[in-house]
């Protein structure tokens, strides 16, 4: 095609570059040729022509396996006919257009036709606004369709989201950005992939207006830009980033560039940052040209890389990041290299490659990661009291519109007339209608079609996925799976079946329909020829596809439908085919729970399948059992008194060393049962990491080493830094400071906080996803609280001096059996306390205090730090 015609101010030398690389893209997706590409059949504008070939240059696999040139080309006719409409269109340049409003991917969330949705509801409410008015309003019409649950990494849709009206952070700034790109804004989903100062992460949006980029907290609206509860802890990040198409042109730093992506560093606008160079040298001082260089972060437990970066010529590599500390590890050909350093130190670091690539440190390394200190933002205008009393209005009539769409949901007493009307179990079917939201109503539709013929088998697969997979699965898909799979429902035990052949979950990809699709593909003979040796489907894959990786965040994405058609994937969809056609097929197979790699089940034993780039030959049963070594934990001598519970992904974790880089195991969150049963690993070296995180962010991390050999127990003791253990008094606030009851009377501090133990008292906005963390915590550690005898205290305060008792609901854990709610109208004891010189940090609410039989404050922390509950319980424990 002639690329004379200039397109979105693109020169020829981009048109040319697109063109190739569309080449490039028709011929590696052959396998999906007329889905992919019959569109360019039909009549298309020049502008749509080349916005669509700019989406499919810049495609992950995944996108290519799963979804259809259709639905591309109604996303590209959308955003230009939105572009068109709006007052700014014209005022947004072509890069920017291209980049940050034509994607119609933000995450990883399954692509469905949102633009037309969302600007068929926002496009009137923004119609006569500035962009900055629009942004803004974007964001309270976000806040009115979805608010902050924590949930699983399984990122929902925009649609998917707004039909749940809840999600975690990085759901919540997909919706958002969806919705300004919706109304034709540049818009950006950011990303700090973990703090430095507690053990969580954050994900906000930045939107472009009119010549500069503004950040809001996405579902949170506020009254003006650049404003949000995570402003402050932002000045304290080590890294914010953002995922933009690779040909992205702007003036911001590329961290990573690879691929269809590339990874734009922003930290800069939120933190004071240095660039430091890390001058990687081979054991005799000469430069290592391309050592892989990740600069690690101690966060949930884990040395996590937030970048990995590849050295020049001359074996340097440069990275802006915040003043903290983070650790150094260098790897290159056959050796390795590690160094913890303080960036407050310099700007230039050596990184000697004086290590094995198979070999680690005896024995056990103690270190210290101190995060970037507290910052004061700068000040802004005080608002109107106007403008901030329109704008609390506007919040409450937004979470009003949002209850009022969740009191659509089912019901348990309707829950309760289906179980009866099917004769099922009453409460495991509430178990799944009350998760699925405003899904339930299509759950319940299969229900009523499957059971009479089908029985309990429509429950038990609803009952095999995860509470999310409920919110977005429709009656096609699980139509699939349950005639896809009861054929077998006689060959094995449920405790197989159900999980492992029954079962559509694989790993974190879109569920939909394919068993029955891929069953198509086989006959008779077939079937039973791998059922024979499942092994061989591992083969088949291993022949017939061709293995690429594509974007880190995007990997082991694509569903196993489109994978068996493009025949192109990444080693994570690979192995997400495999456990899919093994399943379709009548075999039970997974992804090992810890290790992730696909298996299947033979004779009760469960076979590592050879799928990828992996051991030529399947294990026999008597050599999977073999190939096992155990690793057995032992607590500390005894007489240590401060020894922390240990908690895996909290405290502690186990890596093994893999190609010069140690690769965390994936165990449950929070598992605390460690000493009673030994892990199963595979034979290699391994190290544990434990730390303890001081209460200003500071960690005291140990490594301790090991290696673990085929059917051998390996011993180690699972040992931890010792803090301080000086508990301060941070002052003592007046016992009769007044609080009011929900039945309106007044009670004080003293009367809700006496005890033996002491309280937990904590000022909140449950709207808000700090508090909202602090509130689940608490209902997590509810059986500790209740034990102790604690009482927890929580209040809610108002600016307008009237009580506010609306109690926070919790889907999730129940509370304490000692938490009262109280209202503080006007934040009067709050002030009280400030007034008594008892200084309140400075990142807001909520405001925790841990209280000693006394009345002493011995323990408190302001503003969002995931952790802050368990760190007051525990001071209160030890007191």
């Amino acid at each position: 095609m002639s690329v004379e015609t200039p397109a979105f101010s693109l020169s020829e030398q981009e048109l040319e570059q697109i063109e190739r690389r569309f080449a490039e893209i028709r011929t590696l997706a052959r396998g999906r040729e007329k889905a992919l590409f019959g569109v360019f059949d039909g009549p298309l504008t020049t502008e749509e022509t080349w916005a669509l070939k700019f989406l499919y240059v810049h495609m992950p696999l995944n996108d290519l396996a799963d979804y259809d040139g259709s639905l591309f080309l109604a996303h590209v006719r959308q955003a230009l006919a939105v572009r068109k409409r709006v007052p700014w269109g014209d005022r947004v340049p072509d890069p920017l257009f291209l980049h940050f409003v034509l994607p119609c991917r933000v995450n990883t969330e399954n692509i469905e036709k949102f633009r037309e949705v969302i600007y068929a509801e926002l496009g009137p409410r923004t119609a006569g606004c500035s962009m900055a008015e629009a942004i803004l309003e974007a964001n309270y019409w976000c806040h009115e369709k979805a608010t902050y649950i924590g949930s699983d990494l399984r990122t929902l849709s925009p649609l998917g989201m707004i039909r749940n009206a809840r999600g975690r952070c990085g759901e919540e700034s997909t919706l958002a950005v969806a919705a300004l790109r919706s109304i034709g804004i540049p818009a950006r989903q950011c990303y700090t992939p973990r703090w430095a100062h507690c053990d969580d992460n954050h994900a906000w949006v930045e939107a472009w207006a009119d010549g500069k980029w503004h950040y809001i907290g996405a579902c949170e609206p506020e009254a003006r830009l650049d404003q949000g509860w995570f402003s402050g802890p932002a000045r304290r990040a080590m890294l914010v980033h953002t995922r933009v198409p690779a040909t992205y042109p702007g003036p911001e730093e590329i961290t990573v560039k690879g691929g269809p992506y590339a990874e734009l560093n922003l930290l800069a606008n939120y933190a004071p940052t240095r660039t430091i160079a890390v001058e990687v040298r081979e054991a005799d001082g000469t430069p290592a040209a391309g050592a892989r260089v990740q600069f690690q972060l101690y966060n949930y437990a884990e040395l996590f890389p937030l970048a990995e970066l590849v050295t020049d010529d001359q074996g340097e590599a440069r990275f802006t990041t915040g003043y903290g500390d983070l650790i150094v590890r260098a790897v290159r050909n056959e050796a390795w290299g590690q160094r913890k350093i303080r960036i407050a130190d310099g700007d230039r670091f050596e990184v000697v490659l004086n290590g094995a690539i198979s070999d680690q440190p005896i024995g056990t390394e103690d270190f210290e990661m101190v995060p970037p200190p507290e910052l004061d933002g700068p000040e802004s205008e005080p608002l109107s009291a106007e403008l901030l009393r329109r704008h609390e209005q506007r919040v409450a009539e937004g979470a009003a519109l949002r209850r009022a769409y969740e009191e659509t949901f089912l019901t348990e007493a309707e829950a309760e007339q289906l179980a009866a009307q099917l004769g099922l179990p009453a409460e495991r079917l509430w178990k799944v209608l009350e998760p699925a939201r405003g899904n339930g109503r299509e759950i319940a539709a299969f229900l009523e079609e499957r059971v009479p013929e089908h029985g309990e088998w429509p429950l038990l697969l609803l009952e095999s996925l995860r509470e999310k997979d409920l919110t977005d699965t429709m009656r096609e898909t699980l139509d699939d799976h349950l005639a896809g799979s009861l054929p077998w429902k006689d060959s094995y035990g449920r405790e197989l079946f159900v999980p492992y052949v029954m079962c559509p979950r694989v790993l974190f990809e879109m569920i939909g329909p394919y068993r029955k699709e891929l069953q198509a593909r086989f006959t008779e003979a077939e079937v039973a020829f791998y059922q024979e040796d499942p092994s061989r489907i591992a083969r088949l894959l291993n022949e017939g596809w061709d293995l690429r990786e594509g974007p880190g965040n995007l990997r082991g994405k694509a569903g196993p439908l489109g994978t068996f058609q493009l025949r192109v994937a990444d080693k994570g969809s690979l192995d997400i085919l495999f456990v899919a056609l093994c399943r379709s097929l009548g075999i039970p197979a997974r992804l090992h729970p810890s290790e992730q790699k696909p298996q299947y089940n033979a004779g009760g034993t469960w076979v590592d399948a050879p799928v990828g780039p992996v051991r030529e030959e399947a294990d026999t049963e008597e050599e999977a059992l073999r190939r096992i070594g155990m690793l057995r934990l032992r607590r500390e001598a005894e007489g240590r008194t401060d020894e922390p519970v240990a908690s895996y992904m909290e405290n502690f974790t186990l890596a093994r060393l893999e190609g010069g880089y140690y690769k965390t195991l994936l165990y449950p969150h929070g598992k605390t049962d460690v000493y009673d049963t030994a892990f199963e690993v595979e034979p290699g070296e391994y190290r544990i990491t434990t730390g303890v995180r001081l209460k200003d962010g500071t960690v005291l991390g140990r490594l301790t080493y090991c290696r673990v050999d085929e059917q051998t127990e390996t011993q180690v003791t699972l040992s931890f830094p010792a803090p301080s253990q000086h508990i301060p008094v941070y002052g003592t606030p007046d016992p009769q400071t007044p609080l009011w009851r929900a039945d309106g009377t007044k009670t004080t501090l003293s009367a809700l906080s006496g005890g033996e133990r002491g309280a937990m008292i904590a000022w909140l906005e449950p709207d808000r996803e700090p508090s909202k963390h602090l509130l689940r915590e608490t209902g997590e550690l509810a059986e500790t609280f209740d034990v102790l005898g604690i009482p927890v205290i929580f209040v809610l305060g108002s600016d307008d001096g009237k009580p506010a008792l609306a109690a926070p609901a919790l889907p999730t854990a129940s509370l304490p059996g000692g938490t009262v709610f109280v209202s503080d109208p006007g934040y009067a004891a709050l002030k009280d306390l400030t007034a008594a010189g008892i200084q309140l940090g400075g990142g807001g609410f909520p405001h925790l205090f841990a209280l000693d039989r006394e009345g002493n404050i011995r323990y408190m922390q302001s503003g969002y730090k995931p952790g802050s509950g368990k760190e007051a319980l525990q001071v209160l424990s030890e007191l």
